[in-house]
């Protein structure tokens, strides 16, 4: 079965992502009104997909981003480096004050019945200040990219990001890249300068662009403005709604050959029942149902989404496509911290239906 795209077969990198880069503060399962002490994570949810592909899976990758010549900036340049991914950065100077910054994430993982709990500082933030013309793509693009990926939460960061994911899609396009788009709606974000209505507005030009999209049917409706179908699901593991959003989407979006999202039932903070499903080429695929012990949610789908792509840009047929991104997504909650541990043999052997045997 084909997948609908005609990915390059080389390039300098296999994917370069644009996004922002964050610091998560992680006082574990203490809630942050007791905390004493945090773990630093770095992340983004676009630069996840980047470092779980270099990590992870020896992929070639790179993010695009803002980093400020500070201490904060400094410790994330080296975490960037530390996981293989390259580093391209507009630079800001901080002014020993108020900024720009680099945008801080808390989050207490909660634990058996108390949810996890996640707010943020992104106040004069510098991906925020991100605007097209800032980044030189052509010479980016020059060197031979096989995927450009990019996702909703930039895209929600200020009236400009939007504008850059834009213009670097157009240049993928241009280049012969193929193009994808996480839609992780996030309601804080979009709230305090438009809501849904002005989220829909920006995500749908970027979409016009793009040619896998990962979101579920909640971002499908408020991400994109398109309704929900009449069915209702029998439960969170049930695609159906999910499938039944596809046709509207591909009117709208003609150009989207693929669609997938992760599907889960959080029976506890700590216990998942977790699968996922995509729509490839007008074929539907579903990976089998795990059953999590989960140690931190935070970045399973991202490691969803970078298996897939994995699977994707290696002509893996695309059920296993499927199951390679539903396999390092369920082994990536078993990590602290919001990108992988796992290695590529430990999710092939998930993927096929492996267990926690000890391994000797």
């Amino acid at each position: 079965m084909s997948t609908g795209l005609n990915i390059k077969k080389e390039g300098q990198y296999d994917l370069v992502s644009l996004g922002a880069l964050v610091h998560r503060l992680d006082p574990g399962i203490i809630p942050f009104r007791k905390a004493t002490e945090c773990k630093i994570h770095v992340s983004g949810g676009e630069y996840n997909v980047a470092a779980n592909l270099a990590d992870c899976f020896r992929m070639k990758t790179a993010i695009v981003t803002a980093l400020v010549k500070y201490p904060i900036g400094e410790l994330i340049r080296e975490r960037v480096r530390a996981m293989g991914v390259e580093g391209i950065y507009k630079e800001f100077e901080h002014n020993g004050v108020n900024g720009p910054n680099m945008a801080a994430v808390y989050s207490d993982r909660g634990f058996g019945a108390r949810a996890p709990v996640v707010f943020y500082n992104r106040s004069n933030e510098a991906a925020a200040l991100l605007k097209p013309g800032d980044i030189k793509w052509d010479s980016i693009f020059e060197k031979g990219v096989r995927w450009f990926h990019s996702g909703g939460i930039f895209a929600a960061l200020s009236e400009t990001t939007g504008e850059l994911i834009i213009e670097g899609m157009k240049a993928a396009k241009k280049s012969g890249a193929i193009t994808s788009f996480d839609l992780n709606y996030r309601a804080k974000l979009w709230n305090i300068w438009g809501g849904e209505e002005k989220a829909a507005e920006v995500i749908s030009r970027i979409v016009e662009h793009v040619d896998v999209l990962v979101g579920n049917e909640e971002d499908l409706q408020k991400g994109l403005g398109i309704p929900g179908p009449e069915v209702t699901a029998k439960s969170k593991l049930d695609p159906s709604v999910f499938l039944a959003m596809i046709e509207d989407v591909t009117k709208k979006f003609p150009n989207v050959k693929v669609v997938a999202t992760t599907l889960r039932e959080v029976h506890s903070t700590n216990r998942h029942s977790w699968s996922a499903v995509a729509w490839i080429n007008g074929q539907s695929y579903q990976a089998p149902t795990a059953q999590l012990d989960v140690y931190d949610r935070v970045g399973g789908g991202d490691g969803f989404a970078s298996g897939f792509i994995y699977g994707l840009l290696n002509d893996e047929d695309p059920e296993q496509a499927v199951k390679l991104g539903w396999s390092h997504g369920a082994l990536l909650t078993t990590y602290p911290g919001d990108t992988t541990m796992a290695s590529i043999d430990e999710v092939r052997a998930f993927a096929k239906g492996g267990s926690a045997r000890i391994q000797r």
